[in-house]
Order: structure tokens, then sequence, then C-alpha cells
């Protein structure tokens, strides 16, 4: 195994997201032997920490994960503090003379990832400083990993991109979505294309529609300021289902690169049937907020802190959507995503046409908390009635198994690591994503907001969810986990 030699350098190395996900899988790297002794992280905020506390807090943020503490030691030893105000041109200078020495140390020959995880808006303010102050290197590679949003809508989307590409071009740039970094995710394509069962049904003859969720237990919790900002729609459709949608419906790639993958699904995202108006989306759509809990444990959406107490974000959104290539035509794509529900769980559903029995063959694709593959068959009891039945075949990954796959971030940093931007979002795939959530929210300026709340805590949504989907096959109702 070839050892990677590079430093990155990690803008919010104070931050939540830094130590509850970015070190633990950084580490992981480590221990596999994909980064070694030719690797260094500085680690950068307005904090004046010291190397020293820096490298403790990193230690206590893996501790789960340690099996020898002395190679735990060794590991946050390539770890360097920086204490850094965005906006200070003189720390750019400091920040430039620490990876000179590192460079020189660790002998990483010119390799540097930028990794922001901060707001999108200093996104522009730290790419053109390094820029300026001469911290991109002129040999090895320079990259660029920033993590959503990009942008609020299709304009500042647009204005963003034209900045970053002061300093960076479209191929240095990995925009993150952990969703694409998930190992069923990652096999997306393997599955449908390298099983030919699955190939020869994949297509509007055999399937009767596909069920997207992205069910989450969890409430606002201390993000109201950014959520009411935001909605559901924002926060999980123009990333995550827009992105598996994608997935699920492009054509084969032409080969195994990224540029094939990604052009394939800006193709998708390109066909995405935008809503004509008020009637076509309340047709199409339903947007939910969520009450207190039955039993009084959980608060209303309204009643969470830094929301409005008339608030009409969405917390729910539910969708058809139509994708207007030839291979799709008559099969709507149903989405779903919201917070309180009932539990969490993410699955892909492929509902097969079915004529004859109650319960159609379906492929459920079960992303979290459970990880594997569900399949329903029919088949008749065994007695003399040989009324129709349905029967499970699973897969469930075992734990042993879970923990030897790579986790999100330890799979989409090690990517970027190597170059691979195939699971990483395209600029022009954030065009189309915006474009359809732009459209949404421009209709429902025109349009009251539904009575909220309309649904419970701890439920599945509002009650009339399933006759989104009814409306199409009056048999049809959504899917939960199993």
């Amino acid at each position: 195994m070839e050892k990677q030699r590079l430093i990155i350098t990690l803008f919010g190395a104070t931050g939540d997201l830094a130590a509850r996900k970015l070190y633990p899988a950084i580490y992981q790297l480590y221990k596999k032997g994909h980064i070694c002794e030719h690797f260094a992280l500085i680690g950068t905020a307005r904090r004046e920490w010291s190397n020293e506390y820096f490298r403790q807090v990193v230690l206590d943020s893996i501790n789960d994960a340690v099996e020898d503490q002395s190679h735990a030691e060794e590991f946050v030893s390539h770890f360097y503090y920086q204490p850094h105000n965005v906006h200070d041109q003189d720390h750019y200078d400091s920040l430039r003379k620490l990876a000179t020495e590192l460079e020189a140390k660790y002998d990483t020959q010119g390799n540097r990832i930028f990794y922001i995880s901060l707001s999108p808006a200093l996104f522009p303010v730290i790419t053109q400083n390094l820029k300026e102050q001469n911290l991109l290197t002129d040999q090895g590679y320079n990259r660029l990993i920033i993590e959503k949003p990009f942008g609020s809508n299709s304009d500042s989307a647009k204005e963003l991109q034209a900045k970053l590409n002061h300093a960076f071009d479209e191929s240095q740039i990995y925009r993150i979505d952990h969703y694409l970094g998930k190992s069923l995710v990652h096999a997306l394509a393997d599955v449908r294309f390298g099983n030919t069962p699955l190939e020869a049904l994949w297509n509007k003859t055999y399937i009767d529609h596909f069920q997207i969720t992205l069910a989450e237990a969890v409430g606002v919790e201390a993000r109201g300021d950014y959520y009411e900002t935001s909605g559901v729609t924002k926060d999980m459709l123009q990333n995550h289902i827009l992105q598996l949608l994608a997935l699920v419906a492009m054509r084969k790639p032409v080969d195994t690169t990224a540029d094939s993958l990604r052009a394939h699904k800006i193709e998708v995202l390109s066909h995405l049937r935008l809503y004509e108006d008020a009637d076509d989306m309340r047709k199409h759509t339903i947007r939910g907020q969520y009450g207190q809990s039955a039993d009084g444990e959980l608060p209303a959406y309204r009643s969470e802190m830094n929301v409005a107490e008339d608030s009409s974000t969405e917390t729910y959104f539910a969708a058809q959507i139509d994708v207007e290539m030839p291979e799709w035509e008559g099969v709507p794509f149903f989405v779903r995503s919201g917070k309180r529900m009932s539990h969490k769980f993410t699955t892909i559903d492929v509902v097969f046409k079915s004529e004859d029995t109650e319960e159609p063959n379906r492929l459920q694709i079960q992303l979290e908390p459970n990880t594997g593959y569900y399949i329903a068959m029919n088949t008749s009891a065994h007695d003399f009635q040989k009324k129709p039945v349905q029967i499970p075949l699973s897969y469930q990954y075992s734990e042993e198994a879970l923990d030897n796959m790579p986790g999100d971030y330890e799979r989409l940093i090690h990517d970027c690591i190597l170059g691979y931007a195939d699971s990483f979002n395209h600029y022009q795939e954030v065009v189309h994503q915006w474009k359809f959530v732009d459209r949404i929210h421009k209709l429902w300026a025109n349009m009251p907001a539904p009575n909220f709340p309309n649904y419970p805590a701890k439920s599945l949504g509002p009650e009339h969810a399933d006759e989104l989907i009814q409306r199409h096959n009056p048999k049809a109702y959504w899917y939960s986990d199993l």
C-alpha cells in the first residue's frame, strides 16, 4: 500500500464536526496505513490553543477507537495548531511559514488539502487569502474540501462558485456530502449494473415507482436559527435526497471514471420536472411541521430555541418527483424527509409493478439504522387454501462487517487524498439541485402556509402523506424500515 504524502489544513479545528467525525476518520486512515510518516495536519481556529492542548482534544475524540495508546500518541504528534483569524492576512503568513516547515519535516512533496469546516460565508475569504498569501503550492496538488450548504439558492451558489474559482478550478473542489460516503450508497452503481436480473428490470416496464426516505428522530436541537432559514427542503432535499435520486435514476455510465458517473447524474438532475404552479405543488407535494408529541415529552417546533412562535418553516417534506427521461416515463420518484419522526431510518425502495397480487415485489436498500438489502417475494401458503403470501429475503451486514466498512468521512477524505471525485458533487449537480428547490420556494412564497403544526413529534409525518402515493397507485403506501 502506497503511503500518501500530504498536509491537511483544517479551518474550524475546534468545532463539533471536527471532534465527532473528522479526527476519528483521519485516525482510521492512519491505523490502516493510508497515511503515515509523511503526513501532518494543521488545525486553525480563533481559540488560543497550544499544540499540546490540541493534541489532547484529538486524543479524546478518538479514544473509543484506540487499541494502542503509544500508536495514538504517535498519530497526534502529526497535529499542529495555529490560532487564526480568517480575515487577518498576517495570520495567513504565519500559516504559510508553518506549512513550509512541516513540508520539509514530513517530506509531503507539495500535496495540500484545505478543509473548510466553517460557515459558507467564509469560503471566499479563506480561498482568496490562500491564493494571495501563497499557501497554494506549485508542485504536488492543491485540493479544497467544503461542507454544505453550497449557497442558499441558485444565485448565491453561482456567486460562491465564481469566487472560489479565483483560487481553485472545478477539478480541485470537493463538495462533501456525507451520504455519498455511505458504503451502500457508494455501491449503488454496482448493485444496479453488476446484477443481471436487476439491470434488466430497472426500467419503466417493470418498476411502478421508487421511494426514498430520510427520516430523523431528532428535532432541530440547538440549530433553530439555522433551520429557520433552511427548512428540510434546503437541509435535506437539495443535497442528500436529490443525490440519491440521481444515483437511482441515472443511465449506466460508459466507464468507471468520475467524469462519466457525474455526467450521468447531471443528466438526471437536469431533467427533473419543475412544478408549474400552486395547484401542481399541492397535488405533488406535502409540507409539514411537527407539534408536541402525544405524550407531551417533546416540544413543538415553534417552542424550540431560536424558532419563531408563528414559524412557517417546514420540518417535513414529501413529494412526487418526475424525471423527464424516456426510460422513466410514468414512473414517479416519491421522496420524504422529516424531523421528529417515530425513529431514524434511511431507505430506498424499488417497488415493482404488480397486477395480480396484493403486495408487489419490492427491493429495499437499507442505509440506516440497519444496513443491508431486503426483497419481498410472493409465494403461496403451504396449506389447502394456497393463499398468496409474501416472504422476505434479506441480508443484513454483521456488526463485524460494519466495523470493517469505512465510515462516511473516512471514505470521503480518503477519496479526496487519492483524487477520486466520484463521491463529491460537481458544480453542475448543485446548479440543477438548486433550480429544483428554488422553484418550490418561489411557489410557496405565493401560497398560504398549511395549518401548522400538522403532525405530532414521534410520528411518521402528516396523516394524509399516503395520499400522495395513492394518487399514482391506490394500493400503494409509504414503506418504513423493517
